[in-house]
């Protein structure tokens, strides 16, 4: 039986496809910026500087639409945790370290513009929002990672396939808040940040799958154990639960969603169950994955359904 490659190795022989999809990303990335997207003339100075502070009837937005934005932006700047976790995993050196700054800094413009978005607008209450960005990066963000030997390529391996799907995620989630803002202004906005996703998704996507091929078994169990313990980077922050709720029962991001506009699209990608490069150890991990997929589709997302319509039905009936 082979043995697992350490994350030297794994990254030794990566580089050159990280070479690869950089230069391919900067091909098809485009220059924006953030100030381009603020309706500036919607300002006002708050209390401090002589003007009203906010109050809840300033803003335009639904209460979907609030949850939705709060949670992708406190998501959002989260950046320096996200940032810590690829840099220890992948390298600064290279085309690793290339990478790592380019997504960083682009990354970096969608708090800078989600935020001034709702401040200048007064979408949401500016005080709780800090309040909310302050015990959220306090805590930072983690992945829960099984004790390992620290030279094996589980790190990195978990990392890229958490990324993978996470990016795409995002790409989503900002798609469908665009619709319920309800606004020209915030669609324009949030469509040119879920581009910027989509193409992040392709890099990681592209490594990850390389990855499969290097190293079939070790890939396959990083993926699986991101699979089935999925979690959205933004899960330990304020009202995370109250909000998700909100957002899976109105159709910004829910369990179907998640099947079928992320998992299944990336798992196809890799073409993840129909392989013949598997050991024992790597078709033991899939069937497992497999298992869980068919749960989730014939099981916990039609109980997720029929519950939200439930909720939905006593929501209209009150209304």
């Amino acid at each position: 039986m082979a043995r697992d490659l350490t994350q030297l190795e794994m990254l030794t022989e990566l580089e050159p496809t990280a070479a690869n999809c950089v230069n391919l990303h900067l091909s098809r990335s485009k220059e924006w910026h953030p100030h381009d997207y603020i309706p500036w003339d919607a300002g006002r100075n708050f209390a401090m500087l002589g003007g009203t502070d906010w109050e809840p009837e300033q803003s335009a937005l639904s209460p979907v639409a609030k949850a939705a934005m709060i949670t992708n932006l406190l998501t959002e700047d989260n950046l320096p945790s996200y940032h810590r976790e690829i840099a220890e995993n992948f390298s600064r050196d290279g085309a690793w370290g290339t990478w790592v700054g380019r997504w960083t800094a682009e990354e970096m413009r969608h708090s800078v513009v989600i935020r001034d978005y709702l401040v200048v607008t007064r979408g949401v209450d500016p005080v709780a929002l800090e309040r909310a960005r302050m015990a959220h990066m306090t805590q930072g963000f983690a992945p829960e990672l099984p004790v390992e030997d620290p030279d094996s390529a589980a790190g990195f391996l978990h990392s890229v396939a958490y990324v993978s799907f996470q990016e795409l995620a995002t790409r989503v989630t900002h798609r469908n808040t665009s619709r319920v803002c309800q606004d020209p202004i915030a669609d324009r906005m949030l469509q040119r940040i879920a581009a910027d996703e989509n193409l992040h998704m392709i890099f990681y996507r592209t490594v990850c799958g390389a990855a499969l091929e290097l190293a079939p078994d070790q890939a396959i169990e990083a993926i699986a154990n991101v699979v089935c313990n999925f979690q959205m980077p933004g899960a330990g922050m304020p009202d995370f639960r109250r909000n998700g709720v909100l957002m899976a029962k109105h159709g910004v991001y829910d369990l179907r969603q998640h099947l079928e506009q992320v998992l299944q699209p990336v798992l196809q990608q890799w073409n993840l169950f129909h392989r013949n490069d598997f050991g024992p150890r790597g078709d033991e991990i899939r069937q497992r994955l497999a298992d869980f997929i068919d749960d989730l589709r014939e099981n916990r997302i039609p109980r997720f359904e029929e519950q939200r319509d439930r909720a939905l039905a006593r929501e209209a009936a009150r209304a």
